[in-house]
């Protein structure tokens, strides 16, 4: 299919809620994709850090098609055997400290850690829920009004009351927002859609004390940080704390949607039959998916994740290119920041480059790739980002802020 056809099929057919789209993916294998053309990308986005085990995994592929000709779906008003499988090995991870409710995404995952809260709480009058600016949180209308960027907030107003935005790794900012009326509190440790921030160990260390002392639930989205990017199967293990509520999505079941809640057992059982469901949530073949994940991250790929997240920072660091202002992040999920505001133009650089990365604000370039990333396609990445970044300097060489 032509771009020509794919545009007029998405202006006549599809609501305009996404941007342009340049590309039409037609397949991929291990970290690459090829477009309609046959033209290879490596992909560092991953499906914004969804395939996590690569495109056309063998054990992936075969674990959902052996599964899709014995049972598709259930609803949750009877057992399947991947959910019971899958829920024990996770419960494992947890040192079984946690039960879980299965949903379809992130949002879910994290409007199901708010309704818990509520729930939790059980008092209409202790109903507020801290968040930090520059968060994000999800698409529904309670997940988007916890995502603390106002211009998620401006088409939809009004928005539901009791949210409110301390800045990140500030402990005085969240002080000052506790009140009687505070159930919550929610943090993404590595505030990936804000430009890849990093929140530090002393302020979590803070914030977990500030949430025992004022008998405040801590809720930790790990949507894009858990399922093992960070090097942890959770990024809160590099904090070592133990949240109250924690939710994860995108990469669990590799490319199937789910999305998992994860509630200390005392919490999760404020939920009584009926007061929150989902039809898809925990479905036969998206747990058959996401066991070969879990059984992929054992302690040795875990390592693995974090020595490629180490060593393809330092190969991007070691470029000391006149672009880059700092490079961060933890594990596969790295962050460039850039000293102009040109991360738009490099992304489509990279794009025309063979590279699919993101541009976070025009300011940061995010990286996700799949976690199976080599050193060697690490090696050819760098190559294309540093084509990439010479080709759009050459434009900025006269900027006053290089």
């Amino acid at each position: 299919m032509k771009i020509s056809k794919a545009k007029k099929i998405l202006t006549d057919s599809i609501c305009p809620s996404y941007g342009e789209r340049r590309l039409i993916l037609q397949s991929g294998k291990g970290c690459c994709v090829f477009d309609a053309a046959g033209k290879k990308y490596i992909d560092l986005l991953s499906g914004i850090a969804v395939s996590s085990m690569g495109h056309s995994n063998k054990k992936v592929c075969e674990a959902i098609n052996a599964q899709a000709q014995k049972l598709i779906h259930t609803s949750n008003l009877y057992y399947n055997i991947p959910q019971l499988t899958l829920s024990e090995k996770l419960s494992k991870n947890l040192n079984h400290e946690y039960k879980m409710f299965y949903c379809n995404s992130g949002a879910e995952a994290n409007e199901s850690a708010i309704k818990l809260t509520r729930k939790f709480t059980g008092n209409p009058e202790k109903s507020g829920i801290i968040t930090f600016k520059n968060s994000f949180h999800g698409r529904t209308l309670a997940t988007v009004t916890a995502t603390g960027q106002p211009k998620y907030h401006n088409p939809f107003k009004p928005l539901p009351p009791d949210f409110y935005y301390a800045e990140f790794n500030s402990i005085e900012s969240v002080k000052k927002l506790i009140n009687r009326k505070t159930s919550a509190i929610m943090i993404e440790l590595i505030q990936c859609e804000g430009g890849v921030n990093i929140a530090s160990k002393k302020f979590v260390k803070e914030l977990v004390k500030l949430c025992s002392e004022n008998k405040i639930l801590l809720i930790i989205d790990e949507v894009q940080t858990g399922t093992g990017r960070t090097g942890k199967f959770f990024c809160f293990e590099h904090y070592g704390i133990k949240p109250d509520i924690v939710t994860i999505a995108k990469g669990i079941a590799a490319g199937v949607p789910m999305g998992i809640m994860f509630a200390k057992k005392n919490i999760a059982d404020a939920f009584a039959p009926g007061d929150h469901a989902s039809t898809f949530g925990g479905g036969p073949l998206a747990c058959a998916a996401a066991k070969t994940v879990v059984e992929h991250l054992n302690k040795n790929n875990l390592l693995k994740i974090l020595q490629n997240g180490e060593y393809f920072k330092k190969k991007i660091e070691d470029l000391k290119h006149p672009l880059v202002k700092e490079v961060r992040g933890i594990g596969l999920i790295i962050g460039i920041e850039l000293k102009q505001e040109c991360g738009n133009e490099i992304q489509l650089k990279c794009e025309e480059n063979g590279l699919l990365t993101n541009s976070i604000h025009n300011t940061v370039i995010r990286l996700v790739p799949p976690l199976i990333i080599d050193k060697k396609i690490i090696g050819e990445s760098v190559k294309i980002l540093k084509k990439s970044f010479d080709n759009i300097y050459l434009k900025y060489k006269g900027g006053e802020h290089l």
